[in-house]
Formats: C-alpha cells, structure tokens, sequence
C-alpha cells in the first residue's frame, strides 16, 4: 500500500479496469486516464478512483493532460502505460494520419509522460518507484492487417530499455507484452477456439493474469529493464 497513486492511462475498460480496481481493493489510490465518457467511469469513481480525459492523439493533448495531473496529485507510486488503440492498417489517403495517432498514443504519451512525471515518481516516499508499459505479443512477429500498431508497440517496447537505463537506480521501468488475455463483446465461440489454439497452454485466460504480473513487477526491487510475455507460450507453437 502506498500513500502515493498509481497512475493507470487507459484505465476505463478491459485490461486497464480490471487492474485500477484491483490495485484500489489492495488499498492503493488510483488514477486513471480515459478517452471518452463512458458508463464504467461512474463505477470506478464510486470506489474512489480519479478518473482524469485525455486525448493523447496529439501532443498537446498529452502536455495537457500533464498539466491536470500535476494539478490532481504532488507524487505518483508508479505510471502504467495501458492507453492503446488497436486500429487496423489504412490503405487510403489517411494511411499516413493513422500511423502519426498511433505513434502519438503508443510512443509519444508514454515518453513525455515518463519525461515529466519523473518528478511525480521521485517525490513518492516509497522505497520502490515503477513505469511499466503495456505491448504486445505482436511486437515479435509483426502483423498483416496492423502493420501501425505493431510498429508502434515496438517502439515502446525500446522505450523500455532507455527509460530504464536513463531513471535507474531510483525508478525501475518494465514492459509486459500479452497475447489473447480476453475476448471482446461479440467473439463467437469458433473465434474463441481458434484463439485457444494458438497458445501452448490452450485458454484465454481473463485479466487476472496481468494483474499477477504487474503486482510481480511493483512488488520486486530488483528488476529493471525486462518485457515479461505473458501469452501462454505462443513461442511454442
């Protein structure tokens, strides 16, 4: 338990709910960052989590949302990068303005807001202070349809390195990169099956899986610069 926040972006749904409220019922306060308003928000700010808009499609908005941070809180526990956008590939005249919003939102935000929040993390009391970027499975093979995104998380997967390097021994910076952790609404089971089938242990195991793994990296002093896979042995396959 820590008196500082953690701060979560992209915190409103799916992986990055399940882990604010998580770290809120082990009694951390927490921050989150949303894109748009929507219905989960209201449950989330019941239990006492801040929840903080931001656009981080441009940097202004990244600069922007800074600034309110620094507004909310005088420290940060640790940042967890989960803000991200899983846009296809376009081939039109737009192609161009998609990979610049995703390079924005996986790359540009999770490296001015380590930047700037260094100051936030360094002013944490605790003897542990954390970044840890969320990326993904794909950065080892690449994509077909997501050649963007791929890219994109890769690049904050080389982040990781440097930011590790460059905040260390104070502030330890790690990477995970999960693979099919959930389904979303509307996946049929023939979907879901070939999901399974992907993976060496053969399940879609739920979003506990990366909160172990985050617990396992803010609560280990002695690990920096590392990208945990948790993708259930895709290698092996």
């Amino acid at each position: 338990m820590s008196a500082s926040p953690i701060l979560i972006t992209g915190g409103a749904q799916r992986l990055g709910r399940h882990c604010a409220e998580r770290l809120r019922d082990d009694g951390h306060p927490v921050i989150i960052s949303y894109r748009r308003e929507r219905e989960e928000l209201e449950a989330l700010r019941g239990r006492g989590i801040v929840t903080l808009p931001a656009d981080f499609s441009s940097e202004a908005g990244i600069l922007d949302f800074l600034e309110r941070l620094r507004a909310e809180t005088s420290s940060l526990r640790a940042i967890v990068h989960n803000a991200s956008d899983w846009a296809p590939d376009s081939r039109g005249d737009d192609a161009g303005a998609n990979f610049e919003r995703l390079f924005r939102v996986h790359m540009l935000a999770p490296y001015l807001i380590n930047l700037h929040g260094r100051e936030l993390l360094e002013a944490c009391s605790e003897p542990q202070r954390d970044i840890v970027h969320l990326t993904d499975y794909v950065v080892q093979k690449g994509s077909r349809k997501h050649a963007a995104y791929a890219a994109t998380k890769a690049g904050l997967d080389n982040l990781t390195l440097s930011f590790a390097a460059m905040f260390a021994p104070s502030i330890q910076v790690n990477a995970i990169a999960p693979a099919m952790i959930m389904l979303n609404q509307g996946d049929d089971e023939a979907y879901a099956e070939k999901a399974r089938a992907k993976s060496a242990m053969e399940m879609i195991p739920g979003p506990g899986v990366i909160y172990q793994s985050l617990r396992y990296l803010l609560d280990n002093r002695f690990v920096t610069g590392i990208t945990l896979p948790v993708d259930g042995g895709r290698h092996l396959r």
